[in-house]
C-alpha cells in the first residue's frame, strides 16, 4: 500500500482550521498527553473532558500520581471503565519516579515498555511530546487511510495495521509528527466518521480518495467478534439502618479489587435470595422490590437481576455504608452503581418505586 505524498500538505492546514479545542490539547506536557491518550481508550471525547480535569486537579504531577491511595485512584476512575487503565497508569508512574527520576522517557521503546501502554499510545506519546516521527494507528486512523486506498484488509489484524502504518510512515519527513498524527485522527473524528456516509464535501483529501461512492459501507472490513458469552448474576441490595452492604471483588480477574453490591451467580427466586441473605447473617426482614439491569463488557454480557432486602443485621464480612458516603468514598463500576438509582438509594429507601 502506497499514500501520496501530498496528504501532509492538504490536511495539516485544514487541521489548523478545524481542530477541537481540547484540554490535553493545551500543551506538550507527556504525563497530560498520557493521561488523555489512556481515558480515550473505549471512551468518547466528551465524556472523558470531565474525568481528565478531576483526575488532574487531584493528581496534578506524575509524582502525585505515583503515591495516589488505591481507593482514591478507583474512584477518581469511577464510571469510565476498563479499570486496569488506572492501575497500569499508578504502575507507570511509580516507574518513571523509580527509574527515570520522574521525568517521562523521551524514547519510543522506553515510553513502549511502561506498563498498559502499547503502539498506539507510545506513537501518540512520543510524536506529541518529542516529535518523534511515529505513525499512531487506531481506529480512526485505519478508517481514514483503508477508505483512501479502497483497501478491504481486515482492520482487526496486525498485519492490517502494520500496513498501514509502514504506508504512513513516509509521509512523517519534514512535517510535524504530533500535528500530522492529530491531523489524521481528526479527519476520522470530524469527517470520514464510522457507520456513516463520510462528508466528503468538506474533506481535504477528496481529491486522493479511491473510494467511489457508498463504498465507506464496505470499508474499513472488520471481521466479525466472537459472541459475547452471557452471565447471570443476582445482586443483592441489602439495607440496615440506612446503610447498604458492600463487599471487594477479588484482587484478580474482572473489575479486580473494585467495591461492589454483593452478588451471587444465577437467577435468584425471592425465597432463596432471602435465604441467601440470612445465611451471610443479615436477618433479612422483607423483600422491598425486585429489579434488573444490565452490563456489556468487551467478551461477556452480565444480565443482573437484583433485590432489594431489608436486614435487621448489619453483619460481618460487609462494608455498611449510607448512600452518601458510597458517593464520596467507594469506587462502585458502572455495572453496579447503574443500580443506585435504579433502587432509589435515599433518606428512605424503604418507598417502593413505580
Amino acid at each position: 500500500m502506497e499514500l501520496d505524498r501530498e496528504i501532509a500538505g492538504l490536511l495539516l492546514p485544514w487541521y489548523e482550521k478545524n481542530k477541537r479545542s481540547l484540554p490535553w490539547r493545551a500543551d506538550r506536557e507527556p504525563y497530560h498527553v498520557w493521561l488523555s491518550e489512556v481515558m480515550c481508550q473505549q471512551t468518547r471525547v466528551e465524556a472523558v473532558k470531565g474525568y481528565y480535569h478531576r483526575f488532574l486537579t487531584a493528581l496534578p504531577t506524575i509524582e502525585d500520581l505515583a503515591v495516589c491511595p488505591e481507593e482514591q485512584l478507583s474512584k477518581l476512575w469511577e464510571g469510565l471503565g476498563y479499570y486496569s487503565r488506572a492501575r497500569n497508569l499508578k504502575r507507570s508512574a511509580e516507574i518513571i519516579c523509580r527509574e527515570y527520576g520522574g521525568v517521562f522517557p523521551s524514547d519510543f521503546a522506553a515510553i513502549r515498555a511502561l506498563p498498559g501502554i502499547g503502539d498506539y499510545t507510545a506513537a501518540a506519546i512520543a510524536s506529541i511530546c518529542f516529535d518523534l516521527p511515529c505513525p499512531v494507528v487506531d481506529g480512526n486512523v485505519l478508517r481514514v487511510v483503508t477508505r483512501l486506498r479502497a483497501f478491504r484488509g481486515d482492520i482487526r489484524r496486525e498485519r492490517t495495521k502494520a500496513e498501514v502504518r509502514q504506508a504512513l510512515a513516509p509521509l512523517f519527513d519534514g512535517v510535524s509528527s504530533g500535528a500530522l498524527n492529530q491531523a489524521l485522527m481528526e479527519l476520522g473524528a470530524l469527517v470520514c466518521q464510522p457507520n456513516r456516509a463520510p462528508d466528503c464535501g468538506v474533506c481535504p483529501l477528496q481529491k486522493l480518495c479511491s473510494s467511489s461512492a457508498g463504498l465507506w459501507r464496505e470499508i474499513p472490513f472488520k471481521s466479525e467478534l466472537k459472541e459475547r458469552r452471557v452471565e447471570r448474576h443476582t445482586v443483592f441490595l441489602l439495607c440496615c439502618g440506612g446503610a447498604w452492604a458492600l463487599r471487594k471483588r477479588p484482587k484478580k480477574g474482572l473489575l479486580a479489587g473494585l467495591w461492589e453490591f454483593p452478588n451471587l451467580p444465577g437467577d435468584l427466586e425471592a425465597q432463596a435470595a432471602l435465604d441467601a441473605a440470612a445465611a451471610w447473617n443479615c436477618r433479612p426482614i422483607r423483600l422491598l422490590r425486585h429489579t434488573e439491569k444490565r452490563h456489556i463488557f468487551t467478551h461477556i454480557l452480565w444480565e443482573l437481576p437484583a433485590w432489594v432486602i431489608e436486614c435487621q443485621n448489619p453483619a460481618d464480612g460487609f462494608i455498611w455504608a449510607s448512600s452518601e458516603e458510597i458517593k464520596e468514598r467507594y469506587s462502585l463500576p458502572t455495572a453496579f452503581r447503574q443500580f443506585m438509582n435504579e433502587t432509589e438509594i435515599k433518606e428512605n429507601p424503604y418507598e417502593k418505586s413505580d
